[in-house]
This record gives C-alpha cells, sequence and structure tokens, in this order.
C-alpha cells in the first residue's frame, strides 16, 4: 500500500497504470471469492478498495489543478 505524499509525487499516466493494475488485482480477489465462496485474506479486498479509491482521488486532484 502506498500513501498519499508518495503517490503525489507521481505523474497522472504513472497513476492510471497503478490504478489499472489495483482495479484488476480487485477484480480478480472479486471474482475468486464469488467462484470459491471464501478468500485467505478478505481484508485484502478492502484494502485494494481503498488504494483504488486513493489513486482516483490524487488523479482527479491533479486534472482539476491543471
Amino acid at each position: 500500500m502506498s500513501k498519499a505524499h508518495e503517490l503525489r509525487d507521481l505523474s497522472i499516466t504513472e497513476l492510471s497504470a497503478r490504478l489499472k493494475d489495483e482495479a484488476e488485482a480487485l477484480q480478480k480477489l472479486k471474482f475468486s471469492k464469488s467462484v470459491t465462496g471464501q478468500l485467505e485474506n478478505p481484508a485484502r479486498i478492502t484494502n485494494h478498495r481503498r488504494e483504488v479509491a486513493r489513486l482516483r482521488t490524487i488523479i482527479n486532484e491533479k486534472n482539476s489543478a491543471e
């Protein structure tokens, strides 16, 4: 997990790439949960959701600042 101040140093393209990776990881976790009915560590879904939200927030901040 990354801290917000570390993410703010990245460019929008880097942030978008990380957002895509996080969203894919979240989707895979949700899919495996729906197939098997359980996960080894269900808190990982929450962590990925928060990271996606953090990335989207920083991208929106950078876009509105321009």
